[in-house]
């Protein structure tokens, strides 16, 4: 068994191997690798040893618990407005003793917590998320997705009723300000010329509705503030506070002066660059919240796939029930046209099922008694009754879903970046915004203009940028992969893909068909091909040997009749004796034919020729001629050579790794355009090899479909399995190719590099934004003769930046590949 530990006290790459070693002197142990980056420890033994190797490794000096006992949850949070706020509940769930790692996401606004039952509990992760001025949603119905999909929703209606109604008081209150200074007409009872008061008061009032339709960025804000964890919210407020509060002064500065007072303070009054501000950034918001809904389209699309309801024989009855109420081991029928609900095996009726939905492979497949069915592909012909083998949550649909919504809630290295800097970027603005404003009045500029500038720098910063550059990329990258069959199971494994640049391919069921198939018979002179193939057939129909039974496929395929055996003799080693309406026959190798002194120099060197190409030479022969040869192989993929063709056009490195004899290896290389083989491998050292080619500085991948190929997709930067594959190796895998063709490795490579690609230029665009916004805002061309920024176009800038952001990572909806 293999087990995963963490481990505590590791400081260097010496703690590194002193806990290996500590844990290799224990008897049973084997294959123990300790990440001193990871902070865990993978070990496998036969026998339980778990408390033998925690007190070694605590004898050693350090710390280990067993990965099992760790639990996971999702949980969604409520009031996350931009990067420094995901950095803010990383870090205060990271203090929380019993945590063990922690991710949150600003695009799926939800964090994915791994922690110790017995150190802390749900309800301790809410406090915690609560406490740093976040609200953790707890899910009340079963159908969480639905639950979380009206919340937002709701959440975007508000958003819209808010601008609304902001925008109607700031249309006014900007038409108010400016208009005097612009010329246009205004009622004489509330112009500055004539009634400055009036004028100061009715703009006081027109600012006071915005200011309530943006209340959460004062409550979320401040409380950030006064907790020395300042956000966007926080700049927002501070900006429009003290527009209003300047505003205010002036207004209390014109109703206690004379008209030369009056005179200086009404043309500077600001509530309308508070009102702006707060309208522009929550039409931002909202338009935000668009974009950010349709990242997550492809969990809709997937789960709009499932039917609502289905049909169980229930005493011989059809009984319609809800999806939710079928059982595992329910008889459930499903009629031409209509959806399967769950996963099963049909045991009564035939059909064709298209399973494109699933797989993505367009023709449908014949399904018989015995086959296995998928629940929410479509039944195209005939009515079958099937048994539930799998249902809801266990299901191939829903396991693609949370894989999907795993990823898509998962972070890549390149996003680290993002959060190191948006950790520090808020404070960082304040600080400008302060020493900006300062700077300008003692160089002798007005405290009007110097507000200005405090005002403009606060407001033009964005934070949101970089906290929506990665995830809505990897959001929207992720759900493509999953409508083009290929499961990219996080963001490191999205990331780490555009990395590779050597490929090892498993040779059966990856490159190959994974079961052997008749491909040549070759038949002696009088003899007729169907004959010898139907001699040969007859002779095997109850064989379970793989090669046996292709020769009966090959013989069902072309509708022979087979015939009846009279004896049956194995030979071990060699083949096999028969009679067929007392004729003896020999089926078997070059051996027994020389042990029966049957002449086979006519067909020689053609079977020569058969197992150069990687195929299996078989004799068949009756006492006195040798009737011909069948040549059975395991074939090669449709798609094979055309792929890896493909991959070496992208400059990678592509390997076969197989345990056949070289021979059959090369054969099988050659046709399909590999150059590198690794041959007669055993099982245990698939893994070994990856590690070579790591060792000469390769990223490498693993494609592999087995329960032999878990170690190496394990052990590779990348692995990835085929979906016709094993359980195992599917669970060993980073991606999983869902049709199982190797074509879409190239999809899963293309995707990668796609996805990195946007994420560079989201990342790009937050930075250069932020570089240059920043410098204008302080006023940097004003300094050289240049325009003064206004706070409002600042503001506008900001939402903008944000919203640009989006809609390039939705670019990648476009994406096609390369077929």
């Amino acid at each position: 068994m293999k087990k995963t530990y963490q481990i505590e006290g590791m400081t260097c790459a010496s703690c590194v191997r002193t806990v290996e070693k500590s844990v290799e002197k224990i008897e049973g142990t084997s294959n123990v690798s300790v990440n001193l980056t990871t902070e865990r420890m993978i070990v496998e033994f036969k026998d339980d040893l778990s408390n033998d190797i925690i007190k070694a490794v605590s004898d050693a000096g350090y710390k280990a618990k067993l990965k099992e006992d760790f639990r996971s949850v999702t949980i969604k949070i409520e009031g996350m407005t931009c990067a420094t706020c995901v950095n803010t509940i990383e870090k205060s769930l990271y203090n929380t003793a019993g945590v063990e790692s922690v991710s949150v996401n600003f695009a799926t606004e939800s964090a994915k917590i791994s922690y110790d039952p017995s150190l802390t509990n749900i309800d301790g992760l809410y406090k915690v998320i609560k406490e740093s001025g976040y609200e953790p949603l707890k899910s009340t119905s079963e159908n969480q997705y639905d639950e979380d999909k009206e919340r937002k929703v709701k959440a975007m209606k508000l958003l819209w009723k808010k601008f609304l109604v902001s925008a109607i008081f700031s249309i006014p209150l900007l038409y108010l300000a400016m208009g005097h200074m612009l010329g246009l007409p205004i009622p004489r009872i509330i112009d500055a010329e004539y009634n400055a008061l009036n004028f100061g008061l009715i703009q006081l009032v027109l600012v006071i509705p915005p200011v309530i339709a943006g209340y959460k960025f004062y409550t979320v804000g401040y409380k950030a503030l006064y907790k020395l964890r300042p956000n966007m919210d926080s700049l927002i407020a501070l900006g429009t506070s003290a527009a209003i509060i300047y505003g205010i002064y002036a207004v209390i500065m014109i109703a206690t002066g004379d008209e030369v007072t009056a005179s200086k303070f009404v043309n500077d009054l600001y509530f309308e660059t508070a009102g702006v501000i707060i309208t522009l950034i929550l039409l931002g918001k909202y338009l935000e919240s668009i974009a950010k809904g349709k990242t997550s389209e492809a969990i809709k699309k997937l789960m709009g796939l499932s039917p609502k309801t289905a049909i169980i024989i229930v005493d011989g009855k059809q009984v319609e029930v809800d999806i939710d109420q079928v059982q595992v081991g329910d008889i459930i029928l499903v009629k031409p046209g209509q959806k399967v609900p769950v996963d099963g095996v049909v045991v009564k009726g035939f059909s064709a099922i298209d399973e494109s939905m699933i797989t993505g492979e367009s023709l449908p497949k014949d399904k018989n008694i015995g086959d296995k069915v998928v629940g929410a592909s479509i039944n195209k012909t005939g009515s079958i009754e099937f048994k539930a083998t799998k249902v809801g949550g266990d299901t191939v649909l829903a396991q693609i879903i949370k894989l999907v919504e795993d990823a898509q809630g998962s972070k890549a290295p390149i996003a680290k970046l993002a959060d190191v800097i948006s950790g520090y970027f808020v404070p960082i603005v304040l600080v400008i915004a302060t020493l900006s404003g300062l700077a300008w009045y003692l160089s002798g500029e007005s405290s009007v203009f110097s507000l200005t500038i405090f005002i403009a720098v606060l407001v033009i910063a964005c934070p949101c940028a970089l906290g929506l550059a990665t995830p809505t990329a990897i959001m929207v990258g992720t759900g493509k992969g999953a409508e083009n069959g290929v499961l990219i199971k996080s963001g490191i494994a999205l990331e780490t893909a555009h990395k590779v640049n050597a490929i090892i391919f498993d040779k059966t069921g990856t490159i190959t068909e994974g079961r052997p198939e008749v491909t040549d018979v070759i038949v002696s002179k009088g003899f007729l091909e169907d004959n010898v193939l139907l001699i040969a057939a007859s002779a095997e129909l109850k064989s379970e040997h793989p090669l046996g039974e292709a020769i009966v496929r090959g013989a069902k395929a072309k509708a022979l009749e087979l015939k009846e055996l009279e004896f049956f003799n194995a030979l071990p080693g060699r083949g096999i004796e028969f009679v067929i309406e007392g004729t003896t026959y020999y089926l078997g190798n070059e051996k027994l034919m020389k042990d029966k002194e049957v002449q086979i120099e006519t067909l020689y060197d053609k079977s020569i020729e058969l197992a150069e190409q990687g195929k299996t030479p078989m004799f068949l022969s009756n006492d006195d001629n040798l009737l011909g040869i069948i040549a059975v192989a395991d074939i090669i993929k449709v798609t094979s050579k055309a792929a890896i063709s493909k991959i070496r056009d992208l400059g990678i490195k592509v390997y076969m790794i197989t345990g056949d004899n070289k021979r059959t290896a090369l054969a099988i290389s050659k046709q399909v355009g590999i150059d590198q083989v690794l041959a007669e491998v055993l099982p245990e050292d698939k893994a070994a090899e990856v590690k070579k080619l790591q060792k000469m500085g390769m990223s490498v991948a693993m494609v592999g479909d087995g329960i032999n190929d878990a170690p190496a997709l394990a052990q590779a930067d990348v692995g990835i399995a085929i979906g016709s594959g094993t359980d195992v190796a599917m669970e060993s895998a980073d991606i999983v190719l869902m049709r199982s063709d190797i074509l879409d490795v190239v999809t899963a490579l293309e995707l990668s590099k796609s996805t990195i690609r946007n994420i560079k230029q989201n990342l790009f665009w937050a930075f250069a934004y932020n570089s240059a916004g920043i410098p204008l805002a302080a006023g940097l061309l004003f300094a050289f003769g240049g325009p003064k920024l206004n706070p409002m176009f600042a503001a506008g800038a900001m939402s903008f930046s944000s919203i640009s952001v989006l809609l390039n990572a939705l670019r990648l909806k476009r994406f096609k590949p390369s077929k």
